[in-house]
């Protein structure tokens, strides 16, 4: 399928690995230009070279902490030209409420909630004032699946569907369109870190993280690549009619609940 994505400008934040650095690649595939966010400027660096010797587009590197003084206002001017903006740094640390203290919830939302909501807050009037644009959140089933034991997060993420349905509910008035992904469990550093600690928790034995892999749809978390795809398609044009919706990509988890 022809997705008429050649030479948009994307921006993706959180990009040096997991879900970001694919995003960036399935976005590199379709001939966009990148502008890619994060702290690490060496995995950055090695990201742009390697999208440019296999893609031959090119890709316009930030290293910085998003959660500083000025940094959103440093990516605008930097970026102030893209057409997509890709909502994706940032993790909120699992525990319960008392796991879980004031300072660390605090650090959590810093960069993931506020932060997407203060890149929207952003880059919104510079794509209203062209007339088009596109904000895609990942967010994570979190969301939708409320859990005890991922307290921070759970609430960050219903946060964020909410701010993304409120904005996106309008945003078309604009000619912008916001959207949602909900990202179950996939294949990244950070899963493998959630499901050894909750292999220890629940198990005795975080070498046992497989066996609560082989619980999920098809016994394995979704690839970073699934996600990717899926964002890339939301930003086209062939998704010109999507906005203020939140797509949970899960293998069927959140629906197969039950209610008895």
């Amino acid at each position: 399928m022809e997705l008429n994505l050649k030479g948009k400008k994307v921006l993706v934040t959180g990009a040096s690995q997991g879900i970001g650095q694919a995003l960036a690649e399935s976005f590199a595939r379709e001939g966009c230009h990148l502008t890619v966010v994060a702290r690490s400027a060496d995995r950055l660096a090695a990201l742009a070279s390697d999208l440019l010797s296999r893609f031959n587009v090119p890709t316009k590197v930030i290293a910085l902490d998003m959660t500083q003084p000025g940094a959103i206002e440093s990516i605008v001017a930097q970026a102030s030209d893209i057409d997509i903006l890709v909502n994706n740094a940032g993790t909120i640390p699992g525990g319960n409420l008392w796991d879980v203290d004031a300072t660390q919830w605090r650090a959590g939302w810093e960069l993931k909630v506020l932060g997407y909501i203060d890149m929207t807050r952003a880059f919104y009037p510079l794509f209203k004032a062209r007339g088009h644009g596109v904000i895609i959140n990942n967010i994570g089933i979190g969301g939708e699946n409320f859990d005890f034991d991922y307290v921070a997060g759970t609430t960050g993420n219903a946060a964020l569907m909410a701010f993304t349905r409120a904005i996106g509910g309008r945003s078309l008035r604009d000619g912008i369109r916001v959207v949602g992904v909900n990202p179950g469990a996939v294949s990244t550093p950070r899963i493998e870190k959630v499901l050894r600690r909750r292999a220890e928790a629940e198990l005795g034995d975080a070498s046992r993280a497989s066996e609560l892999l082989a619980k999920l749809p098809l016994g394995r978390a979704a690839t970073a690549e699934e996600i990717a795809d899926l964002c890339v398609y939301l930003a086209s044009d062939k998704s010109a009619y999507t906005s203020g919706s939140i797509f949970t990509v899960d293998g069927g988890i959140t629906s197969a609940r039950s209610i008895v």
